[in-house]
């Protein structure tokens, strides 16, 4: 147990400090009304929904776009995904969403992010792990070598 809090706060530490490299991106949203429940709180299902739009918004940083990939006979889905709430967010309220990539992709993406409020108080973090899937096969396969050209940059010294 020692270790494992002592390498979360190793890692989250370096990692929000750019020690490693990686491919960094932040968005922002507002949730509308219809994603918060009776209370005014963002509803927990939603949140992964707003993991995917710092992913989608994530492919244009990169010049591209998930149907782009798809178009080319990649799909990308979720394997697993991992969330922890500390905070309640609320309508209305402009929320950031950072994201990272830590690792060069092989054969998955994994992204971990971080959620912010207004007040810049971390409210939500999690991951996703997404793996490459030939559209033809339906089988895993390797991260396309046009998208990996386009994370190299941020992952060599």
């Amino acid at each position: 147990m020692f270790f494992a809090c002592f390498f979360e706060k190793l890692f989250v530490n370096s990692w929000q400090k750019s020690r490693f490299f990686m491919y960094s991106f932040e968005t922002q949203l507002r949730p509308r009304y219809a994603e918060t429940d009776q209370m005014g709180y963002v509803y927990y299902g939603n949140y992964p929904a707003y993991y995917e739009v710092a992913r989608n918004e994530s492919m244009r940083d990169l010049g591209t776009t998930y149907s782009e990939m798809e178009r080319l006979g990649v799909m990308l889905p979720v394997r697993d995904m991992h969330i922890e709430y500390k905070r309640a967010a609320r309508y209305d309220e402009l929320l950031t969403i950072k994201m990272w990539l830590v690792e060069m992709p092989a054969a998955k993406l994994l992204h971990k992010y971080e959620i912010y409020n207004e007040q810049d108080e971390l409210i939500n973090k999690g991951t996703t792990t997404l793996v490459f899937v030939d559209s033809k096969t339906m089988k895993p396969c390797r991260c396309p070598e046009w998208f990996a050209e386009r994370l190299r940059p941020y992952f060599e010294k």
